[in-house]
Formats: C-alpha cells, structure tokens, sequence
C-alpha cells in the first residue's frame, strides 16, 4: 500500500497546460529558489503524507490534465499577517489521462487509487483536443 496522498486543485483562469506552465515559469523567475508554488490559506493535516511522494493534480476547463511533485510546504505570511502554506512544487509538469473533475473551492486530497495515470512521454506533446471534446471523451471514460 503506498503511504502518500495527492491533492487536486482548480487552475482557475488557465486555458490549457501550456498556459499553466507558461504562468508557473513568469511567476518563479521571482522567488529566490526559482521554483513554482501555490499558496492557499489552508495548511494540509495530512503533511507526511503529502511529502512522501504527494503531487497536485490540476484541474483545467473541468478536467485533471497534469499534475505536479510536491517538493515541500513553506510556511508564509502576507502583508495581513495571516500564515498561509506555500506548495511548493516540482517546475515539471507531467500530462495526465483526461479525467472530468466537477468544481469545488480550495484544494482537496485526492487518493493514490483515484489518480489518472501519466501518459507516457510519447504523447506528452500530442496537439490538444478541443476542451468540449476532451471533456465529453472524459465522461464517458474514452480518455
């Protein structure tokens, strides 16, 4: 039994995996360890977990489509003073199988078992479907 858990999250604003990787790589040139990170106000009870090998699933037009390696969780405080957690997390971004994910706020865990697997390499360049047929072939498990 693997002793990890992932978390899945919204990209919300983001059109395809390229413009997420293309805002993950203007957003790091400014951090001191020019690695990409979310922050989010709620700090994961489940940390050992997540550092035993955990990556984020990003949610993109409603369907998982790439994922990340969680490097660390960094604790930080805005300019309110309030502590918030820093995921920070591999610049690699491995394509996933399509998997429809219905919206919720936040992040959430998501269990090893219920993660779609990478694709292979080969077709991590594959052109892109249109989001409306890459969602329908998702629903009904083609992708």
């Amino acid at each position: 039994m693997d002793n990890y858990i992932n978390l899945v999250k919204l990209s919300v604003g983001t059109e395809s995996v390229e413009s997420l990787t293309a805002w993950q790589h203007m957003r790091r040139q400014q951090m001191p360890d020019v690695l990409p990170r979310h922050v989010t106000r709620m700090w994961p009870k489940r940390e050992p977990e997540i550092l035993n090998g955990g990556s984020i699933y990003w949610v993109i037009k409603g369907v998982i489509q790439c994922r990340q390696k969680i490097l660390r969780l960094d604790e930080v405080r805005g300019e309110d003073g309030i502590r918030r957690c820093a995921i920070v997390l591999d610049p690699e971004i491995h394509r996933t199988v399509a998997a429809p994910k219905r919206a919720f706020q936040g992040w959430r865990y998501l269990k090893v078992e219920d993660t779609p697997a990478d694709l292979p390499k080969s077709r991590a360049n594959d052109d892109a479907l249109p989001d409306e047929l890459n969602q329908a072939l998702a629903e009904i498990g083609v992708l």
